[in-house]
Formats: structure tokens, sequence, C-alpha cells
């Protein structure tokens, strides 16, 4: 066990990262600074505070990194059209980067030679958590103390805080989901309890954000989002900043049934796991910016992203956003951009998205006069694509005669 002084632990002041809090001090014998984020997860981040205080740490990191993470990870993300597998809109993964870098940067700021968090041996978290403080910081120490010791049950957690008095009031007299749960501004996950049998349909009452399809209002709910170089910077006419935008779609999509996902998704450790997804205003997001794209970007270009897409959005399930390769396609990716905008009418209905209206005043490349059905005044020569398809035609005709 190497020698550690202090360690920066990732902690958010519930029952598993105060045991680690404890724990971290009694095996390494070190200090411990705890840095908690307020991500949009919904809740009170400011209770840690006082949580860590009772526990008697000096140094508190209580940050309120919302408008970073949808601008700076978010938003970019969604100008790929990033999807894991063809349904998982990466709701999680897209969170580790930033809580990775701000570990390692008050690491920096405390002389801390560690930093920990409360990912288990199974997950994928761990890997993203790590991959990202590897590559900020090339030799700081990792602490994960799931896969060290060996309070392996939520009755040996229990025990253990019992033993080192440890506050549990709050796990007691709460109402405890029978499901992890991961949250912030883009999504909200759900894992294990009957999860756990692929066959099971979830609980209705188990989602937080979103009304049932079925329970949504009988009348639609039009919004129409304004785009500058790929990003949405205004709802219905006015303008906001990107935590805001977030914000606002997953209120509309919630109320309109949208972006409820159940998968069964390959875990990047080797697993399969069944795990359910609301995303809201994530779902209204892909729609939106697909429908943008498909008036403003080069057929050439919009094929060679989605051809690449899946690559980019394994990069980032799997934990790899600060490495080259992601880095490389994000910056060609951001100069596909530069033309995607202008402003797309979107309809809400009963767990529907549906683009509804595109239109760009300087960059659609839509013809109206080439793609007309009517007289199109010669813009158009038909003759063209006799010489065409017979030129494409060419390599099979040869294959043809070839069988013959």
């Amino acid at each position: 066990m190497s020698k550690v002084n202090k360690v920066v632990l990732a902690y958010s002041g519930g029952l598993d990262t105060s045991i680690i809090l404890k724990w971290l001090e009694d095996t390494y014998g070190c200090e411990v600074v705890t840095f908690t984020a307020d991500i949009g997860q919904g809740e009170e981040v400011e209770p840690a505070r006082a949580k860590a205080q009772a526990m008697g740490i000096k140094e508190i990191y209580i940050e309120d990194l919302r408008e970073e993470f949808v601008r700076d990870y978010v938003f970019p993300m969604f100008r790929a059209n990033a999807i894991y597998e063809g349904e998982y809109l990466l709701g999680t993964s897209i969170a580790r980067p930033l809580i990775a870098k701000r570990l390692i940067e008050i690491a920096n700021e405390t002389g801390a030679d560690a930093i920990s968090h409360g990912a288990t041996g199974k997950g994928n978290d761990q890997v993203r958590f790590e991959l990202g403080a590897y590559a900020l910081k090339p030799g700081v120490q990792v602490i994960a103390p799931w896969r060290e010791w060996d309070l392996n049950s939520r009755e040996k957690l229990m025990a253990y805080a019992e033993e080192h008095g440890i506050d549990v009031d709050f796990a007691k007299n709460s109402k405890k989901s029978p499901y992890s749960m991961d949250a912030n501004l883009l999504h909200i996950s759900y894992e294990g309890g009957i999860l756990e049998d692929p066959w099971a349909e979830a609980e209705d009452d188990m989602w937080r954000w979103s009304v049932s399809p079925e329970a949504a209002p009988d009348k639609p709910t039009y919004v129409e989002l304004s785009y500058e170089k790929g990003d949405i910077v205004a709802i219905d006419g006015q303008r906001m900043t990107p935590a805001e935008v977030l914000t606002q779609l997953n209120k509309l999509g919630g109320e309109n049934g949208i972006g409820r996902l159940d998968i069964v998704e390959n875990r990047y450790v080797g697993m399969k796991s069944r795990g359910c997804y609301e995303t809201p205003g994530g779902t209204i997001m892909l729609k939106a910016h697909r429908a943008m794209e498909s008036l403003t970007l080069d057929r050439e270009v919009a094929h060679l992203k989605d051809s690449l897409m899946p690559k980019y959005a394994e990069l980032i399930y799997n934990g790899y956003w600060w490495s080259p390769e992601r880095e490389m396609l994000q910056e060609m990716i951001d100069a596909s951009q530069q033309n995607v905008n202008g402003e797309v009418r979107i309809k809400l209905y009963k767990g529907a998205v549906t683009a509804v209206g595109r239109r760009s005043a300087t960059d659609s490349l839509f013809d109206e006069k080439i793609a007309t059905f009517e007289d199109d005044e010669g813009a158009y020569n038909q003759q063209d694509a006799e010489g065409f398809i017979k030129l494409n035609a060419l390599r099979l005709r040869i294959q043809a005669q070839r069988r013959k």
C-alpha cells in the first residue's frame, strides 16, 4: 500500500461516500478533501458540507458545475448526434470527464497525491473516472475502495457506519429507492431491483422526470429551437444559457412523456447490464439537431459524420473523453457545425418527438427551384440523370456479363 498524505474524494454526502471518507482516514491514515458537484442531479448539495464538517473535514469543495457541464460536455457531444448501441444518449458517461477534471484540479490546488471515488469494481464509472484522471495527471494515485475493502453488502456498510459513529439517520428516515440511480441535468438512470430481470417491466412509479405517454396531454406541444453553430441558443425566441436550455427542454419533454428508455447494454468491463434512462431534453435535442443538419449540412459531410458517430459514442461510453482520438474527432465535428444555423420547430405528443419545420436564412442548402415537382424552368436537366445512372451501373453491367 503506497503512502498517501492527502486524498480528494468525490463526495455526495450519502451513506457510501461517508463510509469511504472514514475508511480512507483509517486505512491510509491520510487527510481527506471532499468534492461535491452540482451537475443538475436535482438534490441539494449543500448538506454534504455539514456532513463533511461533522466528520472533521477541513477542506470542502461544493461547486455548481451545471453551466460548464452542458456547455463544454453535453453540447459538444450532441453536435455529433452521439448514441451508444443505437439507443443510449450517454447521460452518465458524459458527466464523468468533468468530475475527473475537477478531482485532479482540486488535487493540484490542495497538494493531494491521490483521488478517490465510490464507483464499484463491476461498473463503467471506475474506468471513466480513472482514465480521465490518468490522462490529466499521469502520476496520480487512485484509491477505489470497492476494489479493496470487504464491505460488499448494505448490511456490512451499515454495521461499519454504526461502529464508527457515522450518522445514517438520513438513510433510516427516508424512503430508499430499490434502484441504483444516477442523475444529472442530462438524464437520470435506474439499475438494480426488479430491473435485474430483463423480462420484468419497469414499474411506472419508478420514473421521476416524466409522465407516461398514456398520461401525457391530449394536445401536442410545439416548440421552436434556434441554433448557432450546432448549439441551441434560444427556445421560442428567448435566448438562454446552455443549462437553461436543457432545463427547459427537460420540463417540456417530461410533461409530454418524452425520453424514457429501457435497454440491455454492453458494459466496457465485459458484462451485459439492463438499465432504464430518462432523457427528455436530450431526446428533443437529438431530433432537432438532426433536423437542423438535414437542411444545412452537405450530404457527404453528413454521411461522414454519421459513419464516425458510433466510434465517437463508444469513446465517450468507455471513458476516453480526454483521449487524443476523441479530441481529433471533436475538431472535425465542430468544424462541420459552422453552418448549422437556423430554427427547427418540434412537435411533442405522448412520448413522440417530431420535427415539423426547419429553416435557415443564411445556410440552407435546400433549393426549392431544383427540388420542386412543379415546373423548375430548366433549373435541373432531367436528361443528365441518364448518363449518371449508366456510369454508376458500368461495373454492375460488366460483372453481370461475366456471369453469363
